[in-house]
């Protein structure tokens, strides 16, 4: 296909293809003329896994590159390159500096890793980003030890293991990191959204009126 029936496959205009391909982001299709490619599906495919990336997880250009990057490296196993992948994603703000609540944040997280026997080698960015979500929240003096924490960490458990069957199923290990990636981004909001709608709907049945 063309450009412009690749543009109208994908839903992505074509100068934003163009500045795709400029940035590396999507490979160059086959040559057919000095001024013209030939473009299939996986391009199609790329594209809106790109689109996902850049327009709706709003991951900065540079980052879906390196993700990118990650996926395509089939010289790594499987696991790694969805680690890199993964670990290249945004994770939230800079570390805060060290002080007391950071520390007791840290040993609350490492302790909830280990009774929920998690393996070290997943700690990566996420790691440092729980530690500094629950030293903001000691630093404001709301509950974040080790048995508040834990209820949330059995549900991401339960949320990993369905991610990873649904990605399982999916055929290529290509396409399987391809949509482990692209779960992570696209279904944060999900979680996000159905969390406050359980929240309401949990304060209406304990607070009616």
């Amino acid at each position: 296909m063309r450009l412009a029936e690749l543009s109208e496959r994908s839903g992505v205009p074509t100068a934003t293809i163009k500045y795709y391909l400029r940035e590396g982001l999507l490979t160059p299709g086959r040559r057919v003329t000095a001024t013209q490619s030939d473009y299939d599906e996986e391009h199609v495919r790329r594209l809106r896994l790109v689109r996902a990336l850049v327009h709706v997880g709003r991951v900065p250009v540079a980052t879906a590159r390196e993700v990118l990057t990650a996926l395509e490296d089939e010289t790594a196993p499987q696991s790694e390159r969805l680690g890199t992948a993964v670990c290249a994603l945004p994770h939230g703000p800079a570390r805060q500096p060290e002080d007391a609540a950071a520390r007791v944040a840290r040993e609350t997280a490492d302790e909830v890793l280990r009774r929920l026997g998690w393996h070290p080698a997943t700690r990566g960015p996420a790691h440092g980003m729980l530690v500094s979500a629950l030293a903001a929240l000691g630093r404001l003096g709301y509950p974040c030890g080790v048995e508040d924490v834990l209820p949330y960490g059995r549900v991401a458990e339960d949320i990993a293991a369905h991610e990873l069957a649904v990605i399982d199923d999916i055929g290529a290990p290509t396409t399987q990191l391809e949509a482990a990636v692209a779960l992570t981004v696209l279904y944060e909001p999900v979680l996000l959204a159905l969390r406050r709608l359980a929240q309401g709907e949990e304060a209406a049945r304990r607070f009616p009126g």
